[in-house]
């Protein structure tokens, strides 16, 4: 009898168990989670603090007793706190009654997840400690920024990646007083060039948002009356200012969880788990190991537009990646297809959805990348009603390769990046887009559909400068 060790529950976990069990449900799969529930979306939080949320039971879309009828035994509340993968065995501990007991496996899965980026600022422990400052990633830290926000006035929202926007979006939505505070030039930068990130900008100002972009936070100080006196309120100070609020939440992205593990396997820098294409990890040597996976955002993901493997964690990696270890976990059968970290957020009214790389990024990895930009109405004029869509494509210059894009409109457009992921995976060039049979209906798009418009854009620029430049 075969025994497997899954180690972390939330999304990577929950589909792994689920697909060995399938694969292999004469199997032993033990689960190890030391919260209390599994499969929590978290990336609903922010429309749970906008009260945009039907009931938090359907943010969960598993249970452990779902996982138990599937065949698995889930130690629930149960803190691994040693991982021997040479000698497979691990030592987890009951939360509740604090004894620690020794488990051996034949088979190892680590789906341990992220932590939210809490980096070395002077005060962020202690403004945490007292609750002044809050994370935000699981179910717990989601309980306590609705409670918190329900009874404030004010709020920093640190970090303007997708977490952080959507947190600021909401808040401000209730009437909350928001400042946006990031160390980049601006909001979502590593997401979207400034040609959409400038009307997110718009956006946020014209619903009140104060931005404070371009701005490395140095310390967080309890707020103090003008008699001297500490209040509940907390101060963040950044290099250029300082900005009072009655709460700070922490948007600064994700770290892996691997400290477990880091020495005894392959990791990038930063400590995630780098895994093949089979989801199999490896040791510090690159020795593949057959009965050593990992997936979600603990790993690497092959990133499609590089062709590297990068840390990219996302849920929709997290899944797809986890699947396939219950298909591999016997003999190496079936490739991941990679990623193009396809993605979308919805800020006020406007619709933003994106695939792939921006130009700054593919500049930032010193590739020869060229971009073209459309805004164009995306249904025709006669409609009583249409709206523009500014749309941007970066591709290489001399292959025409299609590396990403962006899409940014008062409309759905978000199918739009989807569309831009299967090209990338399947390696279209500008040219090959351009030629793409699509649909048109008035009531959904003109007869050439604004991806089109943009693929013909931007065959059309490359055509000419490589004309120009003789090549």
């Amino acid at each position: 009898m075969t025994t497997v060790a899954v180690i972390g529950c939330t999304h990577a976990g929950t589909f792994a168990a689920t697909s060995i069990l399938r694969n292999h449900p004469d199997w032993t799969v033990d689960v190890f989670e030391k919260n209390d529930n599994i499969s929590f979306l978290s990336c609903g939080i922010a429309l749970w603090a906008g009260n945009h949320v039907s009931s938090t039971e359907k943010m969960f879309y598993s249970s452990p007793e779902e996982l138990e009828k599937a065949g698995a035994h889930m130690h629930m509340r149960h803190e691994v706190n040693d991982i021997n993968v040479k000698g497979k065995k691990l030592d987890a501990t009951d939360l509740d009654t604090g004894k620690s007991k020794q488990y051996r496996f034949d088979k190892l899965v680590i789906t341990t997840g992220s932590s939210p980026a809490t980096p070395f600022i002077q005060g962020l422990r202690e403004a945490l400690e007292s609750g002044r400052a809050m994370l935000c990633k699981d179910y717990n830290d989601g309980k306590r920024i609705v409670e918190r926000t329900k009874s404030i006035k004010s709020v920093v929202v640190v970090g303007a990646g997708y977490i952080g926007c959507e947190l600021a979006e909401q808040l401000s939505t209730r009437g909350i007083k928001v400042t946006l505070v990031d160390a980049l030039p601006h909001v979502l930068d590593n997401n979207y060039d400034e040609n959409v990130t400038g009307q997110a900008e718009e956006a946020y100002r014209d619903h009140g948002v104060t931005l404070a972009m371009n701005q490395k936070v140095v310390a967080f100080r309890p707020e103090t009356n003008r008699d001297g006196v500490e209040s509940s309120g907390v101060t963040v100070v950044t290099e250029l200012g300082e900005y009072t609020a009655d709460l700070a939440v922490m948007g600064a992205g994700f770290v892996p969880n691997t400290t477990l593990v880091s020495s005894q396997l392959r990791t990038l820098g930063y400590g995630a788990i780098i895994v093949d294409r089979y989801m199999r990890a490896a040791t510090p040597e690159n020795d593949i190991l057959d009965d050593v996976f990992a997936a979600g955002d603990c790993a690497t993901v092959h990133f499609n537009p590089t062709n590297s493997d990068e840390y990219r964690p996302l849920a929709t990696n997290a899944i797809r990646e986890a699947l396939l270890i219950g298909e591999n976990i016997e003999e190496p059968t079936k490739q991941y297809a990679g990623t193009q970290a396809t993605s979308a957020i919805q800020l006020y009214d406007l619709s933003m959805s994106s695939s792939g790389m921006t130009l700054d990024l593919a500049n930032r990895r010193h590739i020869d990348a060229q971009a073209a930009t459309i805004r164009e109405n995306y249904r025709p004029e006669f409609m009583l009603s249409t709206t523009p869509v500014t749309a941007t494509i970066v591709y290489e210059r001399i292959t025409g390769r299609i590396l990403g894009a962006q899409f940014a409109a008062k409309h759905d457009i978000s199918m739009a990046a989807n569309l831009i992921s299967v090209a990338i995976q399947a390696g279209f060039t500008v040219d090959q887009l351009a030629g793409t049979d699509m649909l048109f209906q008035p009531n959904f798009d003109k007869p050439v559909n604004f991806v089109s418009s943009l693929a013909m854009a931007a065959a059309a620029k490359r055509s000419k400068e490589l004309k120009t430049a003789g090549e």
